[in-house]
């Protein structure tokens, strides 16, 4: 059994429904240098349950704590500054700022959580030579490094990623996954996916399959 005080996050409980059930009862932990994958058919919450432990949606039942906090309870403002400075979420959509370079954006994230543009990063994720196109210009997989790489810099104690690698081809999905997994352990930190991938899911410590409204451990 892990210990707890390499926890990084926990949930209780947690149920959620929108016009119908998605999921009930869930128990959930991310621990340091742990990779979670969670595989699912559309529709069955995976996306709604990374939100719920990624601070962007309240439960409608259980608790997620953080650091032995319960996050829904803090006020708006210690919510933010751990979705600012301690949580990195990377969304299938890239959500770039259109208009602006590689390095701007970049640079707004630098900015904005008070890191340095990590280089060595850059290189990991092979953006290097866009630097100074505009991100309209770079590919679907170009784009998504860029997107990977604006919220490592960050430096995250965890990072979440919904279906990250879906529009990428096999060397460009395997590359991505090994960035975040190296990073996870190098920082002592947590990686939660969902995916429909089982290959990418298999790269992770642990797996689960959402089913019939429960987590259920899988081996790949």
């Amino acid at each position: 059994m892990k210990e707890s005080s390499q926890i990084l996050l926990s949930a209780k409980n947690l149920s959620h429904s929108f016009d119908y059930p998605l999921f009930h009862d869930i128990d959930i932990a991310i621990h340091k240098r742990e990779s979670i994958a969670v595989l699912g058919i559309s529709g069955s919450g995976k996306s709604t349950l990374l939100h719920i432990l990624a601070t962007l949606l309240k439960p409608q039942k259980g608790t997620v704590s953080f650091e032995h906090k319960d996050m829904y309870t803090l006020k708006d403002k210690q919510l933010l500054e751990i979705r600012r400075n301690q949580i990195g979420i990377i969304f299938q959509s890239h959500y770039l700022f259109k208009g602006f370079s590689v390095l701007e954006n970049l640079k707004i994230s630098s900015l904005i959580s008070n890191k340095k543009v990590d280089t060595s990063l850059i290189e990991k994720l092979k953006i290097t030579p866009t630097l100074k196109q505009n991100v309209a210009e770079l590919s679907g997989g170009q784009q998504q490094r860029v997107s990977i790489a604006r919220v490592m810099i960050k430096k995250p104690k965890l990072i979440f990623a919904d279906e990250p690698t879906g529009n990428l081809d096999r060397e460009t999905a395997n590359d991505i996954m090994d960035v975040m997994l190296e990073y996870t352990k190098e920082n002592n930190g947590g990686l939660f996916i969902v995916t429909h991938d089982e290959k990418i899911a298999a790269k992770c410590n642990t797996i689960y399959r959402l089913k019939d409204k429960r987590l259920v451990p899988v081996i790949l």
